[in-house]
């Protein structure tokens, strides 16, 4: 799968690189949002190859990729440039919603650059109680207390870590968001808390709280200085506002968070926190079989963020959790056995190396591909994996189980569950066990509607058959291995096999006959979909992208017909290198796995025209 090729398609349907004002990533998705939601057009990126489903929940626009996400966002990100100044002189939209939706919005935009770090973090706490639990290593080691104050420091500083993300939603300032979560934490308010005085600011009381590990207060804040932010703008002298504009913010943010928001966030953290210690106390069954059973829909609906909060105080306080990890290890195990259920009755090849992926990436604890490629189209497994869920949850929540790590819940994550109860661990290997069992059985006797296998199309027969193909040099140069390109993704074959030319002429002309499928604004990379199936991706300079389609002339478009030898693009060789751009042209076959006997010429002198790579689906001894 060519994921740059995909990120320029995506681009293109969502409005083109001027369009999008936000992209972040989470594990299997790309999340986006736009200065104008009019011009994005959803149903073709969902038709995408590659593109797995189209969610558009919580103020944002979600694109499921899968596993290969990271791939998909590091070319979009390329293209795109720096978003900063990507909305300037256009007015932005606001978000549409209402406010459950907006809320939602607001955390997971938040939350998701900090997810790498509370994960490690937690994966660290994991690996310490299995050491400790082995016997490897005691608790009273320094090593272990050096580690253990690792694994801590996500989460003491996660006010700090919350600050970056709330200042890319808030449009802030992330490093003065984040000086002011550093006064939440200073050591001073510490001592002072030990001490006991009273404490005031200009005659207001203030009360003191130990803000390490907290949520709301620094969101609150943060979302108070993104105001504050613009009135130190219009306010600062132009000669001056250097010095002045971080001076004002920080003068009125942080006695305002000391006094007003932090205490109010603490307040509502410690009601939420009582809320949930009430429903656990009363039925401690209620909140994993709810988890349990309707996970799918709340990630559907982009609402699964809405408990991430609570999760979070609780770990950070208590050092465990019983909001999220236990239903979502019951919900996430059940998807997987439904997926896999899928893969073992479907006899549709495609659906059965789909639900094969998806099934074993769900039981390790990563559900949107199984979730939107798999249980969501066909319904009935779905029904199956929240039945299976929901009864896993009931036996979570009756066993009290607990996670002591953030993770995403699943098979991979189960270190996650060991803690000072030595049958938590238990506990979890047992709902996991109910999830599959419950699941299987009721996917299998509620079936599903088998999609029929797709003929293949007649365009594809001369590379199914066989016959030797060849692909013709598209410039004149010097043609070199591809791993003399600088760029790894290139020289590594990521993006498919291939060879590179060191053209002496700046013209591209076309290396076969068929479709243009890519073609960026940027006008430095054309792809090509020949009418033999071969799928070729020509890429103009390293890094020329950074241009902007400056030195570039072209009057392609994408979906033009073109013919062996036809103009493709012309470029200024001698501007472009004297910018200090290499000129080296990889030419890819980004299908490439489909060609066992793939054979580039030799390097040395290339023509116009002339064999630079053949190409045969037959294999080897065949």
């Amino acid at each position: 799968m060519d994921y740059t090729q995909l990120g320029s398609e995506i681009l293109t349907h969502v409005g083109g690189r001027q369009n999008v004002n936000k992209l972040t990533h989470c594990a299997t998705r790309l999340r986006m949002e736009f200065n104008d939601d009019a011009k994005v057009n959803a149903q073709a990126i969902e038709a995408l190859p590659g593109v797995i489903s189209v969610v558009q929940r919580g103020g944002q626009f979600q694109i499921v990729v899968g596993n290969n996400v990271q791939q998909t966002f590091r070319a979009m990100q390329k293209e795109i440039g720096d978003l900063s100044g990507q909305a300037g002189g256009q007015q932005k939209q606001k978000a549409k919603g209402g406010i459950v939706s907006q809320i939602i919005s607001v955390i997971s935009t938040t939350f998701t650059p900090v997810i790498p770090a509370i994960t490690g973090a937690g994966m660290i706490k994991a690996l310490l109680a299995i050491l400790k639990l082995t016997g490897v290593m005691s608790a009273a080691s320094p090593t272990y207390h050096l580690l253990d104050t690792i694994s801590d420091a996500a989460f003491f500083f996660l006010p700090v870590l919350l600050a970056y993300g709330a200042s890319i939603k808030f449009e802030c300032n992330p490093i003065l968001a984040m000086t002011i979560a550093g006064a939440l934490l200073h050591p001073n308010l510490a001592q002072m808390m030990a001490a006991g005085t009273a404490i005031d600011f200009i005659g207001i009381p203030v009360r003191l709280a130990d803000y390490a590990g907290s949520v709301l207060p620094i969101i609150f804040t943060v979302w108070l200085m993104s105001y504050i932010e613009r009135f130190a703008e219009k306010v600062s002298p132009t000669m001056i506002k250097f010095f002045t504009k971080p001076m004002i913010i920080l003068l009125v943010t942080a006695p305002l968070a000391l006094v007003v928001v932090g205490p109010f966030g603490i307040f509502l953290n410690d009601v939420v926190a009582s809320g949930a210690a009430m429903i656990d106390g009363k039925a401690s069954w209620l909140i994993p079989m709810l988890m349990g059973g309707l996970q799918p829909f709340l990630v559907i609906t982009g609402t699964a963020w809405a408990m991430t909060p609570i999760a979070t105080g609780q770990l950070s306080k208590n050092g465990f959790e019983m909001i999220n990890g236990p239903g979502m290890l019951a919900s996430n195990i059940a998807q997987g056995a439904a997926t896999l259920c899928v893969a073992f009755r479907t006899k549709n090849k495609n659906l059965r190396q789909l639900a094969s992926s998806a099934g074993f990436t769900a039981l390790l604890g990563i559900t949107e591909p199984s979730l939107y490629g798999v249980t969501l189209k066909l319904r009935r497994p779905l029904i199956a994996a929240m039945i299976g869920g929901g009864c896993a949850g009931i036996y979570a929540g009756l066993s009290g189980l607990v996670r002591y790590a953030f993770v995403s819940p699943g098979l991979a994550a189960l270190p996650a569950f060991i803690g000072e109860n030595p049958m938590n661990i238990v506990h979890a290997l047992i709902t996991c066990a109910i999830a599959i069992v419950v699941t299987f059985a009721l996917t299998w006797i509620l079936g599903f509607d088998d999609p029929v296998e797709e003929v293949t199309e007649p365009q594809d027969t001369a590379r199914l058959s066989g016959d030797p193909q060849q692909i013709l040099s598209p410039l004149a140069g010097e043609a070199v291995a591809l791993d003399q390109v600088s760029d790894d993704v290139f020289s590594q074959g990521l993006l498919g096999q291939g060879i590179a030319i060191i053209p002496r002429e700046g013209l591209l002309r076309a290396p076969v006959d068929g479709e243009v499928v890519t073609f960026l604004p940027s006008r430095h990379a054309v792809g090509i979909r020949g009418d033999n199936g071969v799928e070729i991706l020509m890429h103009i300079g390293i890094d020329t992208v950074s241009l902007g389609g400056k030195h570039f002339t072209s009057a392609l478009q994408v979906g033009d017909r073109v013919k062996t030898g036809d103009e493709l693009v012309r470029f200024d060789i001698p501007a472009i290198t004297a910018l200090g751009y290499e000129i080296i042209t990889p030419v890819l076959v980004v299908n490439s796995e489909a060609y066992p006997q793939l054979m580039c010429r030799q390097p040395g002198e290339v023509s116009f025209g002339e064999t630079i790579i053949t190409l045969n689906t037959a294999k080897e001894n065949a």
